[in-house]
């Protein structure tokens, strides 16, 4: 199809967003999906709206996964562990954060923590090693904490690991620890939700028109 892949010379490739869509229409385990699809759009290779397009253009067939990924992804899920956080979260039935929305105190910028509960004004945290192996990413990490503290936000740490083999106790940490928050006055902050979902959602909601996000998560 027109403008999905190029040429170069005698060279023809696809572009990221179509080699990512063919390659996942490949796997089936929803997982392995959403992986590949957050970390393309975490790395900035591609962008959601482009991927969307992909998920349009392409075959319906083997794309169940990959509208159900795409659609967390839109929503604020950067990799698989948040994935799975989410997916821990819906079977708990407490309320569900969101996921890397930014948080602002007046115009300045706090945290764009993993799960968020404007609310409860409590935040959880997937502490990956895969994204705090520099000491530059070290010190990020340390400084976001610092302003969060600043501001009154509780956060609750996890791990990836924890989330897999711990899923019991982190649901009680969690429902504890909105428990303990009910009640609290609210925190002075603007929360700002995921670029990717406001980018995609907003044009298709404000005009009424049925943009590549409408009916995402249906089955093909």
């Amino acid at each position: 199809m027109p403008g999905r892949n190029q040429q170069v010379g005698p060279v023809r490739y696809a572009l990221l967003a179509r080699a990512v869509a063919d390659a996942v229409r490949g796997l089936d385990d929803l997982r392995d999906v959403r992986a590949v699809v957050a970390d393309a759009v975490q790395r900035g290779r591609c962008q959601v709206r482009d991927l969307a397009a992909e998920l349009m253009a392409g075959p319906s067939t083997g794309s169940g996964l990959f509208r159900e990924a795409l659609a967390d992804v839109a929503d604020g899920i950067r990799s698989a562990a948040e994935g799975d956080l989410k997916d821990l979260l819906t079977r708990s039935g407490l309320p569900m954060p969101l996921f890397n929305a930014k948080v602002f105190a007046g115009q300045d910028f706090i945290a764009m923590p993993d799960g968020w509960w404007p609310k409860f004004g409590l935040a959880v945290e997937v502490d990956s090693t895969e994204w705090h192996l520099s000491p530059e990413d070290h010190a990020n990490t340390l400084a976001r904490g610092r302003r969060m503290a600043v501001h009154q936000i509780n956060v609750l740490r996890v791990t990836p690991r924890q989330i897999r083999t711990e899923p019991a106790q982190l649901i009680a940490e969690i429902r504890a620890a909105l428990e303990g928050a009910r009640g609290r006055p609210p925190l002075n902050l603007r929360t700002v939700p995921s670029d990717q979902a406001a980018q995609l959602a907003g044009p298709a909601r404000r005009s009424g028109s049925v943009g590549p996000l409408r009916g995402l998560r249906s089955t093909p």
